[in-house]
């Protein structure tokens, strides 16, 4: 089993497509997830990009994907040294960086710049490395 850190980007592009991650596969993300999602589809809908229905089977697809969420003060308190080291002027981003090195796999960033910042201290994963299957299909001839 592999263990995601996904970012509210990626949660909401899971979310836009009603993409299903293969089962073997772990979902992880802080707790602040949850607000920072809400509040991406609230501006979403403020500005007339999705009506509200839309917005809420978006939330209710994220709420069915197999999510742990975290967000103890031992992550908290890595996610400061790592916004500290980065030189961020807030947390947010670094208690997904934190919560990757104490209990994930990999992060999956779609975001460049964001990728190399962090490329040096977690190992940084693609939206399609998620949605890979680690198992491999069986040979026609065993079918």
């Amino acid at each position: 089993m592999t263990r995601f850190v996904i970012g509210a980007d990626v949660a909401l592009h899971l979310t836009q497509f009603k993409a299903a991650v293969p089962t073997e596969h772990q979902l992880l993300a802080p707790t602040l997830i949850r607000s920072q999602v809400l509040a991406e589809l609230y501006a979403r809908v403020l500005r007339g990009e999705l009506d509200r229905k839309t917005a809420e089977r978006q939330l209710d697809h994220l709420r069915a994907l197999r999510l742990r969420l975290l967000g103890d003060h031992v992550l908290q308190g890595l996610a400061w040294k790592i916004a500290d080291q980065l030189g961020w002027p807030d947390t947010f981003i670094a208690e997904y960086i934190a919560l990757t090195q104490l209990q994930a796999d990999a992060f999956v960033c779609m975001d460049p710049e964001l990728a190399h910042a962090v490329g040096g201290i977690v190992t940084v994963s693609s939206i399609d490395d998620l949605m890979a299957s680690a198992r491999r299909p069986r040979p026609a001839a065993l079918r």
